[in-house]
């Protein structure tokens, strides 16, 4: 969600945090600020929208060694330029910026503040006006910011400036990402390594409700205690080329071309010297005791763990539920004796998913996280981890990840599978080159995919999406992309469900789109077809290679039937991005969506 970013050393921090902060737009935000620290004070600047119109109203006069920035998106109040970070106590004399949520930001605002006139409505405002209110009683800056955090209920990242204090950025986490840089003669602060990787490739991870002095040639870690805690750094291994967008117009589509490359890269990385799949054997040996997987994700992630259910059950003969993690986490259903977690997240940072895995770790259970982001929370709080090996992903609306995660999930499952005495009847490596060379020939079609999205999506308010078995799972996901990109209200549905009630929200023209890969029910969906069409639905059909019909409108290449959702996936991403191309939408970023969730 929100980004954080900080610099102390010996060049002007602004342009620094600027720079940092255009970095962070990707994971989602509506106003944007810096705030940057020299002999006169301390310099704000904040606006609504996006970094470049922050960058209009900065005073490039102002020079400055030490400052924070942000990039806000509304919990509290809302997106305005006065309720942007960063924050000021009354007298000016603190400045902070803050990820995350305080639950309990009314009663500290009326218990400690019923004498302050807040300018904002956010719980951050309250955060800083207490740390003034305890230093005004008597308390140093650093005694009235771990009393703060004492009294704090929720999650937060937090940097805080002290005017009077030229050498430090206090930092504090707990639940929400950051990470503190290194460098030489300066020392930044992130949410995110990629804000900061032009100016330093080693970071130090934090931990919950941790404290961090940093100066320009320290970082000190302390607990709420003021114990010591000395930690070794780590490389991140970001290439910076990655990150940026190259010849193409936008970052999804750069992405959705990438993952013929992910295929090959994730079967490179899980590949033994005799070229055969193999996962850490710790790992096999937990899926192999626990007698019944419960998968816990979000939003793509979850529609991943759908089709990571049917390779699991199909290949390795476990029992798997599927379980979103915002509700799991308040209504947790009851468990087998012996369960596995595993936990599906681009990020590692997802909110929800981290509360299950809270409460899981608590009764003893073990867990196994699925990441892009080594080193991410989800991932150094897990068991076991297994790594996407997708480069980062920009664009919010996800692609290449949704992708690498069935790929890894389909690991897992054929190695744990054979770990069973279970034998197969294809060779998943082979059959996953195949798929990488299908999806290049995919990504070809996009003057097709675009003729397609005119035709059935130039004009709709709505859309339906239809498929059986693992294609209904593929569904799910090409609506989701659809609505989150170009804001077509887009639904998805088990063919066999339609006469059980949508089917009374079809009118002349209403596109529908039928998956159609999976022999054992291609005549069952091609008959929802034509009880949609019956009652003037505009259907398009996408099937695979060999079960095709001269109605269809596209067809994908043959590949290992169980596989298919790596493939009909991708003219879904790309009907998505043409629809929301034609109607003008900001494809990256679309409207009130942030990359990475990390609030509940």
């Amino acid at each position: 969600m929100c980004g954080i970013v900080g610099y102390i050393g010996s060049k002007d921090a602004k342009e620094i945090l600027l720079k940092g902060l255009e970095k962070l737009e990707y994971r989602g935000y509506d106003s944007a600020g810096i705030a940057v620290k020299n002999e006169s004070g301390v310099h704000v600047f904040k606006e609504k929208g996006r970094i470049a119109d922050l960058r209009s109203i900065v005073d490039e006069s102002v020079i400055g060694h030490t400052g924070i920035g942000h990039t806000r998106w509304a919990t509290h109040g809302v997106p305005s330029k006065v309720n942007a970070h960063p924050h000021q106590s009354a007298s000016g004399r603190f400045t902070i910026v803050h990820n995350g949520v305080i639950e309990n930001y009314s009663f500290l605002k009326k218990e400690f503040l019923h004498n302050i006139d807040l300018k904002s409505e956010t719980d951050t405002e309250v955060i800083v006006q207490i740390i003034e209110k305890f230093v005004n009683e008597g308390s140093s800056t650093d005694e009235a910011f771990r009393k703060t955090l004492s009294i704090l209920k929720g999650s937060y990242a937090l940097a805080l400036l002290d005017e009077e204090n030229d050498e430090t950025i206090f930092v504090a986490k707990n639940k929400s990402p950051l990470l503190v840089g290194l460098g030489e003669d300066f020392n930044v602060v992130a949410s995110d390594a990629m804000a900061m990787i032009q100016v330093t490739d080693q970071y130090v991870e934090l931990m919950d409700k941790e404290i961090v002095i940093v100066t320009k040639d320290s970082v000190t870690i302390e607990n709420l205690d003021g114990e010591v805690i000395t930690r070794e750094p780590y490389t991140a291994q970001i290439d910076a080329s990655d990150i940026e967008k190259g010849t193409y117009p936008n970052y999804m589509l750069k992405e959705i071309d990438e993952q013929p490359l992910v295929m090959r890269k994730i079967v490179q990385a899980y590949q033994n010297e005799n070229n055969e799949l193999t996962i850490d054997i710790d790992i096999v040996n937990a899926m192999n005791e626990a007698d019944r997987i419960y998968i816990v994700a979000c939003g793509t992630s979850y529609h991943a763990g759908l089709v990571g259910k049917q390779f699991i059950e199909t290949m390795a003969k476990i029992p798997v539920e599927v379980h979103v993690a915002s509700e799991f986490s308040y209504n947790m259903p009851l468990l087998s004796e012996n369960p596995l977690f595993i936990f599906i997240s681009q990020s590692g940072e997802t909110a929800d998913s981290r509360s299950v895995l809270v409460q899981i770790k608590e009764k003893g259970y073990k867990s196994l996280t699925i990441t892009n982001v080594q080193g991410s929370t989800l991932s150094r709080e897990a068991d076991y981890t297994l790594l996407l090996h997708a480069g980062p992903e920009i664009a919010v609306a996800s692609t290449k990840a949704y992708t690498a995660q069935i790929a890894v999930l389909s690991i897992l499952a054929n190695v744990t599978g054979k770990s069973r005495g279970i034998d197969f009847d294809f060779d998943l490596v082979q059959d996953l080159g195949i798929v990488a060379n299908a999806m290049e020939v995919l990504c070809d079609k996009k003057e097709e995919m675009e003729d397609i999205a005119r035709k059935f999506l130039a004009t709709t308010r709505n859309c339906f999406f239809i498929g059986r078995a693992v294609d209904y799972y593929v569904g799910l996901e090409g609506a989701l992309k659809l609505k989150e990109i170009s804001y077509i209200q887009a639904e998805g549905f088990a063919g066999g469900e339609l006469k059980h009630g949508t089917i009374a929200l079809i009118e002349e023209g209403t596109p529908v789109v039928a998956l159609a890969t999976q022999e054992s029910v291609n005549l069952s969906i091609r008959g929802n077809v034509k009880e949609v069409a019956a009652r003037g639905a505009n259907p398009c059909i996408i099937s695979m290679k060999g079960l095709e019909d001269d109605e269809d409108s596209f067809i994908i290449p043959e590949v290992n039937e169980l596989l298919t959702p790596l493939t009909s996936v991708i003219p879904l991403q790309l009907l998505a991005y043409y629809a929301a191309l034609h109607r003008d939408c900001d494809v990256d970023k679309p409207r009130n969506l942030a990359k990475s969730v990390t609030v509940e």
